[in-house]
This record gives structure tokens, sequence and C-alpha cells, in this order.
């Protein structure tokens, strides 16, 4: 069952009744995880710098960038979106206008990491650089501040990789209030780092489910989250699909026996909306 956008995302959430969520990286590809029966969405910041720049994960594009990639999701789904906001493009003063825009977007929560920035993304390069403690928490306090509807979470990542000194950071983000606490696959090696976690913070965990983490069974998921997210495996389905469709159609110059199915155009167009667009013509535009 859908959820709404609002106070059942929040409440479900805190409640740990996990939502799980997959990583769209534009409209389309947030339409089809809607599709496919996903509680909610989360727009990756990793998938919108590869989709909008072709470029690596490493905060490249602007904050107004990123904020017109998630309008466009928001405004073409009807579940609850997770935005990536990066490190909230600058100081706790910045971070308050970031704030501001995306919840004016209509987001039900947004995620911000205590990385320097601009921000490496942790899965790509052997280590990364977070601002101090006290920094982090007052950047979650501006945010707070910042926020005007109480049913938009704020998701605190912790970007360190050492175990204590995530759940020191995660226990300080939600006293500063945060509403969960994400820490990076690198920081722990098993569910019970998780369970550690978890009881260390006092806030249900959000899990981007990336390396170790896939392994994890639902159950142990549920156990620890109130958030899951498949984070990845929408952009690189796509990425796969097209180097291999790609590479033969330059190589064969013909559609025949191509690697990858091809979805019939029929059901595309049906899929993204054509018959209710000519319905509204039919309606609103008088022919001469």
């Amino acid at each position: 069952m859908r959820m709404s956008r609002g106070s059942e995302f929040r409440n479900r959430v805190l409640a740990q009744k996990t939502v799980w969520s997959a990583g769209a990286y534009d409209a389309l590809s947030a339409r089809f995880i809607e599709a496919a029966g996903f509680d909610a969405l989360m727009t990756s910041g990793f998938g919108v710098s590869a989709s909008f720049l072709g470029q690596p994960d490493a905060e490249l594009y602007t904050m107004s960038e990123n904020l017109t990639v998630v309008r466009n999701v928001v405004s073409a789904v009807n579940v609850p979106v997770i935005a990536d906001i990066d490190t909230g493009y600058g100081n706790a003063i910045n971070v308050m206008r970031t704030i501001r825009e995306f919840e004016a977007s209509g987001v039900s929560a947004v995620i911000m990491e205590d990385q320097v920035a601009p921000k490496r993304c942790p899965i790509c390069v052997g280590g990364v650089e977070v601002i101090p403690m006290d920094e982090g928490v007052a950047k979650i306090q501006a945010a707070v501040e910042a926020r005007r509807d109480p049913n938009m979470l704020i998701i605190a990542r912790t970007d360190v990789v050492d175990p204590a000194a995530a759940m020191e950071r995660g226990r300080a983000y939600v006293a500063a209030g945060a509403d969960m606490i994400q820490p990076i696959s690198k920081c722990f090696k098993d569910i019970d780092g998780l369970r550690a976690m978890r009881e260390a913070v006092g806030a249900p965990l959000s899990l981007q489910l990336l390396g170790w983490l896939e392994k994890l069974s639902a159950d142990e998921v549920e156990e620890v989250a109130g958030m899951a997210t498949y984070a990845l495996v929408p952009l690189m389905t796509v990425a796969s699909a097209l180097k291999e469709n790609l590479a033969a159609l330059a190589e064969r110059r013909s559609t025949r026996d191509l690697p990858r199915p091809v979805t019939d155009h029929n059901s595309f167009i049906d899929f993204i909306g054509f018959p209710q667009i000519e319905e509204l013509q039919k309606r609103y535009l008088k022919t001469a």
C-alpha cells in the first residue's frame, strides 16, 4: 500500500516499520520505482551526478541543480521521496536555506552527511574527510530550526569508519534533533555492529544496501532500520543494459538480436502517460 507524504511516512519510519525504497536518478527512474511497488524512493546523489552531469559523485553539481532533479521526481510520483542533500552545500547557515528549498519541493525526508565540502563518495575512494563533530552537530541544529514541517525527517549520515566514533556522533546528532542516523557500510562488518549502533543512538537507522549490507536478510534489516534503500541498483541496471545494447547496435547496425530486451514502444507510451495527455487534449484543446 502506498504511503501518503507526511505524517504517515514519518510515523512508520520512526516506529521502525521499515520503509523499503530504491534510488532514483531522474523522474523516469522514479516512475519505474513507484510502479515496481516500493514504499518510497531516494534521489541518489551518486545517480544524480552520473545522470545529470555524467560525472562522479564529488558534489560537482550545485544545490539548485540537485533541487531541479528532486522537484521533477516529486512531481512525477505519489510515494514519499527522500532527497540526498550531500553536505547541505556549505556551513550551518547554508544548510538552513538548503533545508527550506528541499522542504518546499515536497520531499518527505533529507539525508545530510558530515563530510567536508565538497564531499567524496566513500564507496569510490579509500577514505574521506569529515568535519569536526561540533560542526556536524551545529549543522543538524540549523537544519532542525529551518524545518517548517515537523513531518519532514532529517536523516544524519556519518561517514566516520570507526564504530565507536560513529556511535558517538550518532548520539550527538540525535540529541541535536536528527530523526534517524545513517552509517556507511564501511563502518561495520556484520549485523551485530548495526544492532550496537541502533541501541547506542536510540533512533532507527537508515541503511543504503551496498556492499556487505546487500547480503543481509530482510528480517535483519528490519531489526535495525526505519528505512532501507537499494540506492544504486536502478542506475547500474540501466547502465549495464545501455552499454551492452549500444555496443551491439554500433557494431551490427541492426536492432535484431540485441543482447538485452527492449521495452515495447506501445507499452512504454502507455506507461509514460500519452493516453492521459491525449484525453486532456480532447477535453481542453478545441479544434478549429
